[in-house]
């Protein structure tokens, strides 16, 4: 069974940023870790005392005064009888940091003679190993410190897919979450409304239709002689999981429904269809005939059709057209074509027993496998395999 691929997203790249930049967005992450009275950037200014940004957090959130503007003074902004909590938060964009590196970094901390720490936040755009977060936390605790986090890329990552930081995943890596759901959305209902007009138009009839590429400006001159490329007619047949399946063409067949044994004229397209752009071709015509006569010859039991058959996704299907046009008056559906597979992106042949069969005690669909084909069509209708 084949692997289905799915969308996902590569590690991000922390250590792209810049140094500052990198400082700037943990420093935006922890906004709305506590309520903080002040937040300031120390390590812009190049003396940043072994940390990067210091933070005031209020105590008593419920009843302290709201945050004040950051062009007030410290004693402005604290409220008596409530002291703030001092954390202070290091910021290291590095690949790699091992214990010994990051118990130099925490002793690089210098505090005031008046100042408390109560917590610190150290982040790193690298993986942290057991020891090294051992040695974190045994720093901390040997420091008398209340709270202590250590923040890894896992940490960071997992904070950054959460939706309240997609604005910050957006402006520092380009990936926005809610823009990619907003857009499975509407793809999805896009493909419903498609699903919806197809019913209405397509299936309401068994009609053939025009499918076209809507990058066909060509469109409908063709040489003399030869078939277009970036359009074509066809039956609609269901809507189903491929989407849109159509008959592409079919062959003459035979089939016996109790050994599973069958035959095609494969090489001619049965009852080739009549528009604007079919090419006359004496020799198919031919070959169409002696086929013909080979499938009207077989008993009615025994009479089939290979059927070859495509399926165009929905998402693929830019618009529909039920007015059609003066060289093709059905519908006009218009998906992109490729090269080798036209409109379609996925194919199957099947055999299927004449409508006119009188055997009701066997399915009327069954699989052309290749071990079981035995001869009752002349060879020159045939496919001939190199």
């Amino acid at each position: 069974m084949n692997a289905t691929p799915t969308r996902t997203y590569n590690p991000l790249p922390f250590t792209d940023l810049e140094p500052k930049r990198f400082e700037d967005l943990v420093r935006q992450l922890i906004y709305e870790f506590r309520p903080w009275r002040r937040l300031e950037a120390t390590g812009r200014s190049g003396s940043d005392d072994g940390f990067d940004a210091r933070a005031l957090e209020i105590v008593d959130a419920v009843n302290a005064t709201p945050a004040v503007d950051q062009d007030e003074t410290e004693d402005e902004a604290a409220e008596p009888g409530i002291p703030d909590r001092l954390w202070l938060i290091q910021c290291k964009r590095e690949r790699k940091i091992t214990p010994a590196k990051l118990k130099g970094y925490l002793t690089e901390i210098r505090l005031g003679p008046e100042e408390k720490l109560h917590g610190i936040i150290f982040a790193a755009a690298s993986d942290f190993s057991k020891a090294a977060r051992d040695a974190f936390y045994a720093w901390c605790r040997d420091q008398g410190l209340s709270e202590a986090l250590i923040w890894g890329k896992g940490e960071l990552e997992d904070q950054l897919y959460q939706p309240k930081n997609d604005n910050l995943l957006f402006a520092y890596f380009g990936i926005s979450l809610t823009i990619r759901r907003r857009s499975q959305a509407t793809q999805i209902r896009a493909e419903i409304a498609t699903k919806r007009k197809l019913k209405k138009t397509v299936m309401s009839s068994s009609a053939d239709v025009l499918v076209r590429d809507p990058l066909a400006e060509e469109y409908p001159h063709v040489k003399e002689g030869e078939r277009p490329t970036k359009w074509g007619v066809f039956a609609p047949e269901t809507l189903s999981h491929n989407g849109l399946e159509m008959s592409i063409s079919w062959s003459y067949a035979f089939l016996d429904p109790d050994t599973g044994e069958w035959d095609a004229a494969d090489g001619v397209p049965a009852m080739r269809r009549h528009h604007h752009w079919r090419v006359e071709d004496t020799q198919l015509d031919e070959l169409d005939y002696v086929a013909r006569a080979t499938w009207d010859a077989l008993p009615e039991e025994n009479r089939a059709w290979l059927k070859f058959s495509g399926g165009i996704r929905l998402r693929d299907i830019v618009a529909i057209d039920d007015l059609g046009d003066d060289l093709f008056e059905g519908v006009h559906i218009y998906a992109p074509f490729s090269p080798m597979n036209g409109p379609f992106s996925c194919f199957w042949r099947w055999l299927e027993l004449s409508p006119y069969s009188k055997r009701h005690d066997v399915p009327k669909l069954f699989h052309n496998d290749p071990s079981k084909r035995i001869d009752r069509f002349h060879a020159r209708t045939k496919k001939t395999i190199a």
